[in-house]
């Protein structure tokens, strides 16, 4: 019988991403939240979301950034793992987070971390877990329901067989529903394993579990290749959250990074068919806007965050009006 690893990639796509799609569209362990007074309209129909990479170069910390998203006018705030774990060691604990993100009226849409779960090695991958459980563990703590699941640990293999790598999501999903926490399987443009809408889609198929979920990225989708068309065959149930951003023309494909990221509208992704799309498979996620611009990064943050979820808005509504 054929393997997985070695199916063309057309045959991936015709029978992974219809399966995804025919995957139930119950809420997953947490659901989405409704968006907040005044945040969905006829041309604003999504949340969005400040991932706090888009602020990272100014150091403010994770409690400054929790404060800066809400002021702006955010629904939502995406954390890095290693923010958490600073504020837990200067403070105790995490319940003051907690608190000052529900004072701000924020909701935690998911959070950043890399464990290793996906790894061949059994003594890496276990470690890999029980990193994966800590992590979870902080995220529950300030009230989310959401961490992120990329391939970090194996990221430039391609002989990694895409049924194992379901059989690991599956566990790491089992490991999540007991901390109450849903690992959504994150796609990567730059990785040789998991860069396709076919690759997550076969995983996440094949884990064979109900909170089976994906996190997409309109760069990493570029940057793997893929045809945006292809979002139309996904359940937007299935997507919690959905990273928010832009692309120049310029360096090439092959040669751009995560630094090139730009404000919604400022590249040439095709945001008014993307946001379209995601209209019609009823997504309910979040928009978080992640970007890693060092430009941006040097100048004043709460300046950032306006400039991204004005830009970020712009291109909604423009999309809703086409």
């Amino acid at each position: 019988m054929e393997s997985p690893i070695n199916r063309s990639r057309r045959q991936v796509i015709a029978g992974a991403v219809a399966a995804l799609t025919a995957m139930s569209t119950a809420p997953l362990s947490r659901a989405a939240d409704a968006p907040a007074a005044g945040g969905a309209s006829t041309d604003q129909p999504f949340k969005l979301c400040l991932n706090t990479s888009t602020i990272s170069g100014q150091n403010l910390g994770i409690a400054a950034e929790v404060d800066l998203a809400a002021k702006v006018g955010y629904h939502a705030i995406e954390p890095w793992t290693r923010e958490l774990d600073d504020f837990r060691k200067k403070h105790g604990s995490l319940t003051d987070l907690r608190k000052r993100i529900d004072d701000a009226g924020l909701k935690v849409a998911d959070a950043i971390g890399f464990a290793q779960w996906i790894v061949d090695d059994d003594s890496a991958r276990a470690k890999g877990l029980e990193q994966a459980k800590h992590d979870m563990g902080m995220v529950a703590e300030i009230g989310g329901a959401h961490i992120a699941a990329p391939a970090a640990g194996e990221n430039e293999r391609s002989d990694l067989s895409l049924a194992k790598v379901a059989e690991r999501y599956h566990d790491l999903l089992e490991l999540g529903q007991k901390m109450g926490i849903t690992p959504v399987l994150e796609l990567w443009g730059h990785s040789r394993i998991l860069s396709k809408l076919g690759q997550v889609a076969y995983v996440a198929t094949e884990a064979k579990h109900e909170n089976a979920c994906l996190l997409l990225d309109i760069y990493h989708l570029y940057k793997g290749g893929n045809d945006f068309d292809s979002l139309s065959l996904l359940s937007g149930k299935r997507m919690p959250v959905l990273h928010t951003n832009d692309y120049p023309d310029k360096p090439e494909r092959a040669k751009i990074n995560d630094s090139f990221r730009v404000y919604p509208g400022d590249g040439i992704a095709p945001l008014s068919k993307i946001f379209k799309i995601l209209q019609t498979i009823s997504f309910d996620g979040y928009l978080s806007v992640e970007l890693f611009n060092r430009s941006y990064w040097k100048q004043n943050p709460e300046k950032v965050a306006q400039a991204a979820i004005d830009k970020t808005r712009a291109a909604i509504k423009a999309a809703m009006s086409a």
